[in-house]
């Protein structure tokens, strides 16, 4: 403790006296509370995501390399701006850690009155993995190819329609940014949440959608949807006889999703530089490889810096998309 200080009225007047004092007492035991203290991972959105999957999955590793409990702490709600401000407003002791995904950089432009920014008050720590979309149909609709869908879609301009988890989710502007693409217009119908947009996709009353692989693959192999195109730069391992949106020539459209680890501001440099270390080795675990891939998630790592410039870089291009078609969030 070095300076003046004000207490009960009463000043400690020499500050060479209290230098000497400290000089002479024992050195203060480390705290124990800081480093046994639980870390909560917040996933800003319910249990059973992606999100909530990583969190669960390098919570615990996570934990074991830094000798302390790790809770998973869900804090759903407003597109998962709820939880995300209460990473913002945590302490940068490495208490708290945030769990996203690009939604994350999305909501920057489509909630513009937010209380905080999501790209630049948070401390980006280590990319953990990159999940794709896949463009799929019902059954019901007719649609066997992507080239059939634009083929008809400009045909019948609006008569398509689509589905989504909600306005401003990947899902939705993954979408507007194949219409922009393709130069067709389809009917946007939001819901709120994953659950109910698969069951009318299912059922015929939404045509065609984007959806994570991990949440489409179950329903593809059982014959209950039709994948169309893989919204990526490459096709997926685990389904490998579907094209690339560029393969089936309708534009060169990259809507991968990317998950990672966010520290509040202020976190110093060098926690942050630690906790990136001990992700990649994590990551780089065969267990934790198998556990993301199986889902369709495919783990990778990054520099902090590296993941600053990434997420720096998705939010202008999703910030051009949402105002290329004057979208509102509700």
């Amino acid at each position: 403790m070095v300076g003046f200080f004000r207490r009960m009225g009463v000043f400690i007047f020499s500050a060479a006296a209290a230098w000497g004092a400290a000089a002479q007492a024992p050195a203060a035991a480390p705290d124990a509370s800081a480093t046994q203290s639980p870390l909560r991972l917040i996933v800003p959105f319910t249990p059973g995501t992606g999100i909530d999957l990583i969190a669960r999955t390098l919570g615990p590793r996570l934990g074991e390399r830094l000798g302390r409990p790790v809770v998973v702490d869900n804090r759903a709600g407003a597109s998962g701006n709820i939880g995300t401000e209460a990473v913002v407003r945590s302490a940068p002791n490495g208490s708290t850690l945030l769990v996203s995904v690009n939604t994350l950089v999305m909501n920057r432009s489509l909630y513009p009155q937010l209380p905080f920014d999501p790209v630049k008050d948070l401390v980006p720590v280590s990319l953990t993995s990159w999940g794709q979309l896949l463009l799929v149909a019902s059954p019901k609709s007719g649609f066997r190819s992507t080239a059939g869908l634009v083929v008809e879609a400009k045909r019948r301009p609006g008569a398509i329609n689509y589905g989504s988890p909600g306005i401003g989710t990947p899902h939705h502007l993954s979408m507007e940014l194949f219409k922009t693409t393709a130069g067709v217009f389809l009917t946007h119908i939001p819901y709120r949440g994953t659950a109910q947009a698969v069951s009318d996709l299912l059922g015929g009353q939404v045509d065609v959608m984007f959806l994570p692989v991990h949440v489409a693959l179950p329903q593809v192999k059982a014959g209950k949807l039709v994948a169309l195109a893989i919204g990526s730069d490459r096709r997926h391992a685990l389904l490998p006889d579907i094209p690339t949106l560029a393969e089936a020539r309708v534009g060169n459209v990259n809507v991968d999703m990317w998950y990672g680890v966010f520290a509040p501001p202020g976190t110093s440099p060098e926690l942050v530089a630690r906790l990136s270390r001990e992700l990649k080795d994590i990551l780089a675990t065969p267990e934790v490889r198998a556990a993301f891939e199986t889902q369709g998630m495919d783990p990778a790592s990054s520099t902090p810096e590296e993941f600053r410039t990434l997420v720096e870089k998705d939010a202008d291009r999703w910030a051009r998309v949402i105002k290329a078609q004057n979208i509102k969030a509700q």
